[in-house]
């Protein structure tokens, strides 16, 4: 399992994974989000990939948002890869090239309240919710140097 930085080798790919239906709603497009990555530099996509094959997309900013964090943008894993670990894996990948950011000390991400995979995988990664809301999304914390 390994993430590598979205390129024109794999930007399609990405476009054409597919959430669970109940997932879908509560997650942006993955060509939705490669297009803000064009128009926002400071955001950073990569294509996750699983023995070799294209099978999740993440991306994260790199400049300092609300809470004083760096925030995960998307974390997505194909349906038909779900339940194999990979997005838990994906995601310590991600934070530890997010914890090189100049003053990293917390990364910060949000989510719908009824997405129970997210809640599960950010819960189980360390992130804690200090009661942050942005509008109906739930904000939870990872302190970097705990």
């Amino acid at each position: 399992m390994k993430i590598e930085e979205l390129n024109e080798g794999n930007w399609y790919e990405c476009c054409d994974l597919k959430l669970p239906e109940k997932q879908a709603e509560y997650i942006e497009s993955n060509a939705i989000s490669i297009a803000q990555s064009k128009l926002e530099p400071s955001l950073k996509p990569f294509a996750i990939y699983f023995e070799d094959k294209v099978v999740g997309f993440l991306m994260y900013n790199t400049e300092k948002e609300e809470l004083d964090g760096y925030w995960i943008f998307r974390i997505m894993v194909d349906e038909n890869f779900q339940g194999k670990g990979i997005g838990k894996a994906a995601t310590k990948l991600m934070i530890s090239e997010m914890s090189k950011l100049p003053d990293a000390e917390k990364i910060v991400v949000g989510y719908h309240p009824e997405n129970q995979e997210a809640n599960h995988l950010y819960a189980n990664l360390g992130f804690i919710d200090n009661g942050d809301r942005f509008g109906k999304e739930i904000a939870v914390t990872k302190y970097i140097n705990e």
